[in-house]
C-alpha cells in the first residue's frame, strides 16, 4: 500500500513496500528515496524534493500506519471534503478558483461528518441545492505555506447529481469567479489548467 503526497505537482509516496507503481520511480535518478523514518530522514526528504531537480519521492517502511504518523507531524493537518456533481447529461461542475479550475470543497468545521461537510461546501461554493449524495470516491493528499506554515490538506471526495436546471453562484469570497458544467468530451481544455489531484479525483469517473 502506499500514500501519495503531492507537493504542487511532485508526488511523494509513503509505502510499506515496492510494489508495480513505485517500482515505476524508485530507479529514476531524480526521485528522493529514503528508507528510514527518522526526523532527520524525514527533514532530508522535505528538503531535496524542494529543488527542481527532483520530480518525487518515496518514503519507504514496513509500518505504514508508523511512516504515516512520523511524516504528517511535519505538517500542519486540514481536513477537508468535496465533491464531484453530475447532473442528468453525466456533466462535470468545475469551479474556477486563482488562477485554476478546479472542484468545490472544504474544511471540515467541528461536529460534522466528513459527508455533511461535502455537501455544505458544495453547497456554498456553488450556489447548488437538492444534492444527491453518492459514494465516496477516494483521498487526495497536497501540501502548501500558509503564513509560515507547512499545511498538509487531506481531501475526501465523494460522487454527487443534481439538476442542471439550477442557478450557479460562485462563492466569491472563496475567490471563486467561474463555475460551468463540464460536458467530458470539452475536458481537456479545462484539465490542462487544474491540479495533479483534481487529476486523480476526475481519473476515477472515466468509467462512470
Amino acid at each position: 500500500m502506499f500514500i501519495k503526497i503531492y507537493f504542487e505537482d511532485k508526488p511523494v509516496f509513503l509505502c510499506d513496500k515496492i510494489d508495480e507503481t513505485i517500482n515505476e520511480y524508485i530507479h529514476h535518478p531524480d526521485v528522493v528515496f529514503i528508507d528510514e523514518i527518522s526526523t532527520a530522514a524525514i527533514n532530508a526528504l522535505l528538503h531535496e524534493i524542494a529543488k527542481p531537480e527532483f520530480h518525487a519521492g518515496i518514503l519507504l517502511d514496513k509500518d505504514l500506519s508508523e511512516l504515516k504518523k512520523a511524516f504528517f507531524k511535519h505538517f500542519t493537518i486540514i481536513i477537508a471534503a468535496g465533491g464531484v456533481v453530475l447532473n442528468a447529461n453525466e456533466d462535470i461542475l468545475m469551479i474556477f478558483r486563482r488562477g485554476k479550475w478546479d472542484l468545490p470543497k472544504g474544511k471540515l468545521d467541528e461536529g460534522e461528518t466528513l459527508e455533511q461537510c461535502a455537501v455544505r461546501e458544495v453547497e456554498e461554493e456553488t450556489g447548488l441545492t437538492d444534492i444527491e449524495l453518492g459514494e465516496k470516491i477516494t483521498t487526495t493528499y497536497h501540501t502548501y505555506k500558509q503564513f509560515g506554515k507547512h499545511i498538509l490538506k487531506e481531501s475526501h471526495w465523494y460522487k454527487m447529481r443534481c439538476s442542471k436546471d439550477q442557478k450557479l453562484v460562485p462563492q466569491t469570497e472563496e475567490d471563486i469567479t467561474d463555475i460551468k458544467w463540464i460536458d467530458r468530451s470539452d475536458f481537456k481544455k479545462y484539465t490542462s489548467n487544474t491540479y495533479q489531484t483534481i487529476l486523480e479525483v476526475l481519473s476515477y469517473m472515466k468509467e462512470k
